[in-house]
């Protein structure tokens, strides 16, 4: 009996021990979690966070860089192991280093919101700041007509025969050097009355289709105009897909026309699904001295618009709402034309006096 109580006191003892020393670790792992997590949080979580840049080329003559389109950017924050950077123009970089450089190749003046996070494991803090910056354009595509003879081959070919495409002109299309030919660094396409395949005139219609087709950029054109009631020169665009969708589907993008019957007022237009033919979509301003003097005709076309300038001046811009196929088919390659027609819808009714007029081009350029 004795021996029994004496093992059931010893059990009723090593099982108080048990209990105390289990009590005692629990105690000491929660102790311990609770600590390590608070001190991980204030660890995790990056603070202070800066972002400086730094547009190279800037100066006083230079507000927004030297047109290189480079930003020195230096990024720091307490505790941050990595950032994560959105650029504002739809590059992200992700680094572990807040030193690098950046070049935007967004041609002009554009301003950026830049959004940068700092990151610890899953812990961040984000921020924002905006840069304005100047990228000069890169040449895409040019000719500068420097070479006598026909034109390059290897950029232009051409549209041959008579009938306008529809526009009931007079004339035919030849590439004959008589109508088109490269003379001490000008092009000039010259319109005649002369009888010709059955025509009472003869020009010429060159493209760059099949050769050099661009989306987006500034196309200028340097050039003097023809004169004479009934001549209807044009520098204007087509998309590419033309073949596969047709006119109007591709889009038409008239840079510069102009009628000798309104010598003067110079147009451009567009013409696409909603608006084409006598279309609505058309801007124009009027000069004195076209067929006498040289003009810069342009066009800057981004995702969003289409801007029309005669030497700088802007006289008219495309951007409409809603965007879709119908109003907007510009999201595509379009090719680039150079043209004399006679008469036709636009041109009007031809001078009988008329004998011969040129459109001379001193160059073409295509920017990004």
């Amino acid at each position: 009996m004795l021996k029994n109580n004496l093992n059931l006191t010893f059990l009723k003892k090593s099982k108080a021990i048990f209990m105390m020393y289990s009590f005692m670790l629990i105690s000491i792992l929660f102790s311990c979690g609770g600590s390590s997590n608070q001190n991980d949080n204030l660890t995790l979580t990056p603070s202070n966070l800066v972002v400086n840049t730094d547009i190279v080329g800037t100066s006083s003559s230079n507000p927004n860089g030297d047109g290189s389109g480079t930003v020195n950017f230096n990024i720091s924050a307490t505790n941050a192991t990595s950032y994560k950077i959105l650029l504002g123009d739809g590059e992200t970089k992700e680094v572990t280093n807040g030193n690098f450089s950046y070049t935007y190749t967004t041609s002009g003046t554009n301003e950026f919101t830049i959004y940068v996070s700092a990151y610890n494991t899953g812990q961040f803090i984000s921020t924002s700041t905006s840069i304005t910056i100047y990228v000069a354009p890169t040449e895409l595509w040019s000719d500068e007509f420097n070479t006598d003879g026909a034109p390059d081959s290897s950029k232009w070919g051409y549209d041959l025969g008579a009938g306008g495409w529809g526009n009931n002109e007079s004339q035919y299309y030849t590439n004959r050097p008589e109508n088109v030919i490269v003379q001490n660094g000008i092009l000039k396409i010259t319109a005649k009355k002369e009888s010709y395949q059955g025509a009472e005139y003869t020009s010429t219609r060159m493209k760059t289709q099949g050769k050099f087709s661009f989306k987006y950029g500034r196309v200028e054109i340097r050039a003097k105009l023809p004169s004479g009631g009934g001549t209807w020169p044009a520098l204007w665009m087509l998309g590419s897909n033309i073949s596969t969708v047709g006119w109007p589907a591709c889009g038409e993008v008239d840079i510069m026309e102009h009628a000798g019957n309104r010598q003067g007022i110079v147009q451009s237009a567009m013409h696409t699904p909603s608006s084409y033919g006598n279309t609505s979509n058309l801007g124009a301003q009027t000069l004195g001295d076209i067929s006498t003097a040289f003009h810069v005709y342009a066009v800057e076309w981004t995702s969003e618009q289409m801007v029309f300038s005669v030497d700088g001046a802007v006289h008219y811009t495309y951007n409409p709402t809603p965007k879709n196929s119908s109003t907007w088919p510009f999201d595509a390659n379009q090719f680039i034309i150079f043209n004399i027609a006679m008469g036709g819808g636009f041109g009007g009714t031809i001078d009988p006096a008329f004998s011969q007029s040129s459109m001379e081009i001193d160059y073409i350029r295509v920017y990004n």
